[in-house]
């Protein structure tokens, strides 16, 4: 299982800003296709922000993925059934140097939708992505220049092995630190 404290600030919301703590666990379906559940809990509160359970489906030959999944959404510590939703994400690789396959562009979209089906969120982005292999030894970083198409909101993506920065151009940014994987 993998664990992570994330920290996000200048949304300007209590219940988004501030320290939670969050798990994920992959389950292999078959050779290109897994089970993902995922959950967060608030660290002040204890209280759980939301809980989700994604198929993923990945297609090496295309350099592409795509998810379906359900998640439910946690509000000053109630349920309700409004607080369903579902998503469909998919992302793909580019690789115009092929000289340099540490170089690419990624493209993203994913769609939220309400226990109705009915299109409640919408996301799209480019990316510039830089992968520098062993920048010291035994440390991997990634840089990401993005740009929210819908939102027009261009960001920026800092990763290292344990931890990873990102910051837009609304004043809102999180950070994220990876903690060792929990045997399962």
């Amino acid at each position: 299982m993998e664990t992570s404290l994330r920290l996000r600030g200048g949304g300007g919301g209590a219940s988004q800003d501030g320290l939670r703590i969050h798990a994920k666990e992959k389950l292999p379906i078959a050779s290109n296709a897994l089970l993902q559940a995922h959950g967060e809990i608030h660290a002040s509160t204890g209280a759980p922000t939301y809980l989700a359970l994604l198929l993923r489906n990945f297609y090496p030959r295309l350099s592409a993925n795509l998810g379906l999944g359900l998640a439910i959404h946690f509000h000053n510590n109630q349920l309700a059934w409004d607080d369903f939703s579902y998503t469909l994400r998919a992302n793909k690789a580019i690789i115009p140097f092929p000289s340099n396959a540490l170089l690419g562009i990624n493209l993203k979209g994913r769609l939220l939708a309400d226990k109705h089906f009915k299109p409640t969120t919408r996301t799209a982005a480019v990316e510039l992505a830089w992968t520098i292999l062993d920048l010291k030894r035994g440390q991997d970083v990634r840089l990401k220049l993005g740009y929210q198409l819908l939102h027009k909101m261009p960001y920026f993506q800092l990763r290292e092995n344990n931890w990873t920065f990102n910051a837009y151009m609304d004043g809102k940014w999180d950070v994220r630190f990876d903690l060792m994987d929990v045997a399962s």
